[in-house]
């Protein structure tokens, strides 16, 4: 079920999503955050979905849960690698970063993913993210999806846009 879940979003995500600009401006990010004194390692923009699935809660209510992103990490023209479920970010240059939450602020609309800090927890590869301590997720666009589902067990992929800051 998850592997036609994840093709299913795959094809609906990606072709949606392959008229949306790359990056136009340079990542800001909030203040809350306290990166100023960070230096930035790479910044690149993502195309993919937010895959969720319809879970039952305590109550006995189904409701949609967030189960994992699935994303190409472009860079002007040039994909450089994927983003996908641990949270991963992994290049096309051998290396790898494996990120964990620190902090989450709303997105700018109530369908967009939320803003994330996240701590680097792993590194591996000698490529542009060896040395990266945290990621940023910023200018969000689509990727949210809140309330009632109508069956456990379902998925729902949603197209979303973010842009990804590595810092040292």
């Amino acid at each position: 079920m998850l592997a036609s879940a994840r093709r299913a979003a795959a094809t609906a995500g990606w072709f949606a999503l392959a008229a949306s600009p790359a990056l136009a401006q340079p990542a800001s990010a909030p203040a809350a955050f306290d990166v100023a004194a960070r230096t930035t390692i790479l910044q690149v923009h993502a195309e993919g979905i937010q895959l969720y699935e319809c879970k039952v809660d305590t109550a006995g209510h189904t409701a949609w849960a967030f189960r994992e992103p699935v994303a190409t990490l472009i860079k002007g023209d040039e994909t450089l690698g994927r983003h996908y479920a641990g949270p991963h970010w992994e290049l096309t240059d051998g290396s790898l970063v494996k990120g964990k939450a620190a902090m989450s602020l709303p997105g700018a609309g109530p369908d967009d993913a939320a803003l994330l800090k996240l701590d680097v927890v792993e590194n591996r590869g000698a490529g542009a993210l060896k040395d990266a301590a945290l990621v940023l997720r910023l200018n969000t666009h689509g990727g949210g999806l809140k309330g009632d589902c109508a069956a456990a067990g379902t998925f729902r992929a949603v197209p979303y846009t973010a842009d990804y800051v590595f810092l040292r």
